[in-house]
């Protein structure tokens, strides 16, 4: 009697430990820096970003794309200093610029992969190809 007991309680424990459900894995971050290139001469006595390019991070969001490309997964927009930060799942992405190929804007995607609990740095280039 005592062994058919100790049976049923163990298999009881497996199939209560076997129901619970699984936590999704802790997200993982995305940061960088968007460096916007515009080939306009530059005005050397101002060293600092005019107020024109500073208002230009909002016009140039990033996408974050699965890691084929085909399908969007989030978009960014730096901040006033360029600077982003995103939550992502873990996994493996593509960093790009939205209207990259449209609007003839030059950047070149970057693939990435982001682990839980942790930060990925990844600088992001683009040429707005404005003369």
């Amino acid at each position: 009697m005592f062994c058919k007991c100790l049976i049923a309680g163990c298999s009881l424990l497996f199939v209560i430990g076997c129901a619970r459900p699984s936590h999704p894995a802790e997200p993982g971050f995305l940061e960088g820096h968007l460096k916007i290139v515009s080939l306009k001469e530059v005005d050397l006595a101002d060293a600092s970003p005019s107020k024109g390019m500073a208002d230009n991070y909002a016009d140039y969001p990033l996408l974050i794309l699965s890691k084929a490309g085909q399908k969007e997964i989030a978009r960014v927009t730096a901040d006033k200093d360029g600077n982003f930060l995103v939550a992502l799942p873990p996994g493996d992405y593509v960093l790009d610029a939205k209207g990259r190929a449209p609007q003839r804007i030059r950047a070149k995607p970057k693939t990435f992969r982001v682990i839980s609990n942790q930060t990925v740095r990844v600088d992001f280039d683009l040429d707005t190809g404005i003369r």
